[in-house]
C-alpha cells in the first residue's frame, strides 16, 4: 500500500535528529559517493602519524569507521547532542572528544598535530588549521561544494542569486589555504546524483541539514511539500545533485 502524504510527513517530522547518521534514509533516499573514498583515505593516513585532530566531527560516525588511530587522536564538536554521541562512539577507542564552539581559536597549542581532518565542515578557519599543524603536516578534508542539492533548495525557495550558487567554491578554499601559508597539494571535485523516493525523506533531510532551507518546518512548507509528494507519486524519485570536493593542504617544512 502506498502511504499517505500525512503519514509520511508525520513520521519524518517526529524522527530523532541526534548525531550525524543518515541511516534513517535507507531505502528512502540514495546518494552517489565521491570516487576518492574519504573514509578509506582517513584509514590510510591516520595510522601513519603520531597526533591527529578531527574538526567538527559531528556524532563521530565517520571517524568511528576508521580501523586504527595514531597514538594521540582528538576530535572537536560544538553541538551538545553530537558531543554526547561522539563521546559514546569514540571514547572507548581512546579518542579524546573536546566540546568546542567551532570558532577561533582552536583549544590546542601551536604545531600540535601532524594531520588535521574534517568531513563537511560548516566553516573552515584556515589560520587556525595552519597554526595547529606541525611543519610538514597536512589538512585533509572533504568539503561541500557550490550549489549542492540546489534542485531541492530552489524547489522550496525559488531561484537563488549567482553569489549564493557560487558559495563554497573550491577556488575559495584554495585562496584561503594559501593566505594562511598552506600549500594545496590535492584538489578534486565531484557532482553526485541524489534521489529522494518519498516526501518523508525530504522532510527528514531538511530537518537534519538545517542550512539548506533556513527556518524549514512542515507547517511553513506544507503546501509545497504536498506538491512535491504528488510530483514523486506521478513521476518517481525527485533527483538532485550534491557537490563535493577533496582538499589536501600542507604546511611547508621549516627552511
Amino acid at each position: 500500500m502506498r502511504r499517505t502524504f500525512e503519514d509520511l510527513v508525520a513520521e519524518a517530522a517526529a524522527a530523532p535528529m541526534e548525531g550525524w547518521d543518515f541511516s534513517w534514509l535507507d531505502g528512502r533516499a540514495t546518494e552517489e559517493r565521491p570516487p576518492w573514498g574519504y573514509q578509506r583515505l582517513l584509514g590510510e593516513r591516520l595510522p601513519r602519524v603520531s597526533a591527529a585532530l578531527d574538526v567538527q566531527t559531528g556524532g563521530g560516525e565517520v571517524l568511528a569507521g576508521v580501523p586504527a588511530y595514531p597514538p594521540l587522536m582528538v576530535a572537536t564538536e560544538s553541538w551538545p547532542p553530537n558531543v554526547a554521541r561522539a563521546t559514546q562512539l569514540l571514547h572507548p577507542r581512546g579518542v579524546a572528544v573536546v566540546a568546542d564552539p567551532d570558532e577561533p581559536p582552536l583549544p590546542f597549542g601551536d604545531a600540535a598535530f601532524d594531520l588535521v581532518t574534517s568531513r563537511h565542515p560548516v566553516t573552515v578557519w584556515w589560520a587556525e588549521i595552519a597554526r595547529v599543524l606541525r611543519p610538514g603536516g597536512s589538512y585533509l578534508a572533504q568539503h561541500v561544494g557550490p550549489a549542492s542539492v540546489f534542485e531541492l533548495v530552489e524547489f522550496f525557495l525559488g531561484p537563488q542569486p549567482a553569489e549564493i550558487r557560487s558559495g563554497r567554491h573550491p577556488d575559495h578554499a584554495r585562496e584561503g589555504a594559501g593566505a594562511a601559508g598552506l600549500e594545496v597539494v590535492d584538489l578534486r571535485t565531484a557532482r553526485l546524483r541524489i534521489e529522494f523516493r518519498d516526501v518523508g525523506a525530504v522532510v527528514w533531510f531538511l530537518r537534519k541539514v538545517i542550512w539548506m532551507v533556513p527556518g524549514f518546518t512542515v507547517e511553513a512548507y506544507r503546501d509545497r511539500l504536498r506538491e512535491l509528494h504528488e510530483l514523486i507519486e506521478a513521476e518517481g524519485p525527485f533527483v538532485a545533485h550534491s557537490s563535493r570536493y577533496l582538499i589536501e593542504a600542507r604546511r611547508p617544512r621549516a627552511q
